[in-house]
């Protein structure tokens, strides 16, 4: 496997390093992620007018998931300024191993509750961005073989640009792991789209169900949009999700008192920016199901879904599902994220369109470095030749 000498492994990583670029083309630096603290509405401005929209990165999640989880500290953000205005931002970490492997490199950071690595990128900036990016990392490798981008959005404009910047700099890329997410797009209404995913005897079935279920009490769905309620909201979903198989696994949310706070933070930092939308459904005023949902227009990414097992003979989550098709209604909602796994036995048969997502690695540094890089990745996608795993 293809390394650096020990010595540069374990070379220091400055707090802070700028790479300028042409005059009009912007600045990068490389800071620690809590001076981003002090601009919170430059960041805000940022992510409005981003070429790719992604809630994980903007500042009501991204804030909260820096100060709750552990081993933060390592975590910088390239901070990308054109034209004396915030034009983009990468958190990334100098990791020292590639998954199961001694392989140092730069990955963008995310963590197992983040579903989206796209950067925020000022639209219109996308090339001076990765230009910035790529020339950073080449002037400041540290000990990294390369740099890897995880959960990249495959396809959009923001991707497109830097396979432009890839192939004007003849600059080595591969992408190592690639999966369709189910995705919610199309310009039907909730009851077309629904007739035209699911077969007459499943419809049929969803409407015994639910009407089976109406026998049980009041059957209600409760769609809430504003910041009222929100921390009862957030014990009743923490409670939800804990009664069922993820409790008993130790996965759930409330299992870890980092992950539950990230979730108390940020659905009421998205509740108060006007980006969140909760889905409840309800028997006797008592939650069922629960689905939280990010909206970054025109883009919404489902973030947590829980349902009550004891009624899993009723379909309670494809119930809740069913409901939120009214999405599909919105004005300013082109697409929904399912944020599922490939394959997801429940969402997977249900949304039709699919989001590719892939990871990318890219060579960076020297000549040595980069024929390093070459040797790395030929042995990675020979194992891997259609990029579906690592």
């Amino acid at each position: 496997m293809a390394s650096l000498p020990k010595e540069e492994r374990t070379r220091p990583v400055p707090a802070t390093d700028t790479v300028d670029l042409r005059a009009d083309a912007g600045t990068l630096s490389c800071v620690p992620w809590h001076h981003l603290e002090a601009e919170i509405a430059a960041w805000d401005s940022l992510a409005r007018e981003a070429s790719e929209p992604n809630p994980f990165f903007e500042s009501w999640y991204l804030l909260p998931s820096l100060r709750q989880l552990p081993e933060t500290h390592r975590v910088r953000i390239l901070r990308f300024e054109r034209g004396g205005r915030l034009a983009g931002i990468l958190p990334v970490l100098r990791a020292g191993r590639y998954y199961r492997w001694p392989v140092p490199q730069i990955s963008s950071w995310l963590h197992a509750n983040c579903f989206c690595g796209a950067p925020l990128v000022a639209q219109g900036s996308e090339h001076e961005f990765w230009r910035a990016i790529l020339k950073w990392a080449d002037h400041s490798p540290g000990a990294a073989l390369f740099m890897h981008l995880r959960a990249m959005p495959l396809g959009t404009p923001l991707h497109a640009a830097l396979e432009s910047v890839l192939a004007e700099q003849r600059r080595q890329a591969a992408l190592v792991h690639l999966e369709h997410r189910a995705m919610l797009a199309s310009d039907l209404g909730a009851q077309a789209y629904l007739e035209a995913s699911l077969s007459t005897k499943k419809r049929k079935e969803l409407r015994r169900q639910a009407k089976r279920l109406a026998d049980e009490g009041e059957l209600a769905t409760i769609r809430q949009r504003d910041a009222e309620g929100i921390e009862a909201w957030c014990d009743a979903f923490l409670s939800l999700e804990a009664s069922g198989w993820k409790g008993k696994a130790g996965s759930a949310l409330a299992c870890d008192p980092a992950t539950e706070s990230l979730l108390r933070e940020s659905l009421a930092g998205g509740a108060l920016n006007g980006k969140l939308e909760r889905l409840t459904l309800t028997l006797d005023g008592r939650p069922l199901a629960m689905l939280a949902t990010f909206l970054s227009p025109p883009g919404a990414f489902s973030f947590k879904t829980a349902f009550d097992e004891t009624y899993a003979r009723f379909s309670p989550g494809v119930l809740l599902q069913r409901e939120n098709l009214e999405m599909l209604a919105r004005e300013d909602i082109a697409w929904t994220d399912s944020c599922a796994a490939s394959d997801h036995p429940m969402i997977d048969h249900f949304w039709r369109e699919r989001r590719p997502v892939g990871r990318l690695s890219i060579a960076i540094g020297g000549r040595l470095r980069r024929a390093a890089f070459r040797q790395f990745v030929r042995a990675e996608t020979a194992r891997n030749p259609t990029g579906t795993s690592s």
